[in-house]
């Protein structure tokens, strides 16, 4: 058998070694980033912490978490989130089954499709998109950082060639048996297309929690901002203004080990929710269904 070659098997160690290099690259940061947050001062000062902290406190997590502004954002950022993907999802599925219909089901359809495409590669740009948001009165609401990315064609685009490798006599055999439209949607083509919207959802949730651009653009009230947008200002353009600082306490806890806990905090919910997904994606491998 082919897999029992030596050409083969020197192929899947290759192949191993690539993917476990690729994985260590990427958790070696995060790991730097939880050893510093639980160092003390003076050795994260002095750029001495590695994979391991030295002289082990928890006084940055202290610090972050009893800062009212730092927990304002979190929450804003998580609501952001949820409603940004269920808004984006509920979109590309309705969109996406629409438009997965022959022209002779959806007589518009082109036209519609077209459309979505036009705005995918033609935007009209920031200071439009600013004037249209301004003008509209979401300035400072979490509805200017979630109705502007609400539609996101690319991902639209992806579910709705998903939808349409669907087999036609599954959803021809619900309509014989007198369903409608929404009851086809939802009892035929999303349990089948739950791999596809578990890894869409993924990609939805990543670009709202880390989305900190429109926050800057649109927020006013720095009590306003989301995560992203919060630790951007503490991080990049070094104001700590926000972080309700102490004369006595900035003596004693370093800006190093801070940015660092809050750096780990903000990527926290994002590596506990991936894990619940992962057997979505692992089921997206595997799954057969019915194929023409």
């Amino acid at each position: 058998m082919y897999y029992k070659t030596t050409g083969y098997r020197l192929f899947t160690v290759l192949n191993y070694f690539i993917l476990l290099l690729a994985g260590i690259l990427c958790i070696l940061p995060i790991v730097h980033i939880l050893a510093i947050s639980f160092s003390a001062s003076a050795p994260a000062n002095s750029h001495l912490v590695g994979l391991w902290p030295v002289d082990f406190n928890i006084e940055s997590y202290t610090k972050t978490l009893n800062n009212p502004n730092f927990l304002r954002a979190f929450v804003i950022s998580l609501g952001r989130t949820v409603l940004g993907t269920f808004m984006t999802m509920s979109v590309i599925i309705l969109a996406g089954y629409a438009l997965s219909k022959d022209s002779a089901v959806f007589k518009s359809r082109n036209i519609y499709a077209w459309y979505f495409v036009f705005t995918m590669l033609f935007t009209g740009g920031m200071i439009p998109s600013y004037i249209i948001v301004r003008n509209l009165h979401l300035m400072d609401t979490i509805w200017a950082l979630v109705l502007p990315g609400a539609v996101q064609v690319f991902n639209m685009i992806l579910l709705m060639n998903f939808f349409k490798a669907t087999p036609k006599e599954m959803e021809e055999a619900a309509l014989i048996d007198g369903a409608g439209h929404f009851t086809v949607l939802f009892r035929v083509y999303l349990p089948l297309a739950m791999p596809s919207i578990a890894t869409l959802s993924l990609f939805s949730i990543v670009g709202n929690w880390n989305a900190w651009f429109d926050g800057l653009l649109y927020i006013n009230n720095y009590r306003n901002y989301p995560l992203a947008t919060f630790l951007q200002t503490i991080i990049v353009q070094q104001d700590f203004s926000k972080l309700n600082p102490d004369v006595n306490e900035l003596k004693n806890i370093s800006q190093r080990t801070v940015k660092a806990a809050q750096i780990f905090i903000g990527i926290l919910p994002v590596l506990i929710v991936y894990p619940f997904l992962q057997r979505f994606f692992v089921k997206g491998i595997v799954l057969g269904a019915i194929k023409e």
